[in-house]
């Protein structure tokens, strides 16, 4: 049994997951944005942003706030 907000081997495995596809995902951004490939990097803009949906969505579910930042 697991307690909200609290990270099993399973939970820290599927976030480590988590995690890494949402660096991958800022990598493959980060060469297009370096190589100036607006097509490409608006596509990998859209992967990442869906890597890091997809992280937060998961410390949502298993109990961990994540506060949303800050609006002017």
């Amino acid at each position: 049994m697991t307690l909200p907000g609290v990270l099993d081997d399973q939970a820290l495995r599927r976030y480590r997951e988590l995690l890494d596809a949402e660096e991958s995902a800022f990598d493959e951004l980060e060469h297009a944005y370096e190589e100036g490939d607006r097509a490409h990097f608006e596509a990998d803009l859209d992967a990442w942003r869906s890597a890091l949906a997809r992280k937060l969505a998961f410390l949502q579910k298993i109990g961990m706030d994540v506060p949303q930042p800050a609006t002017l």
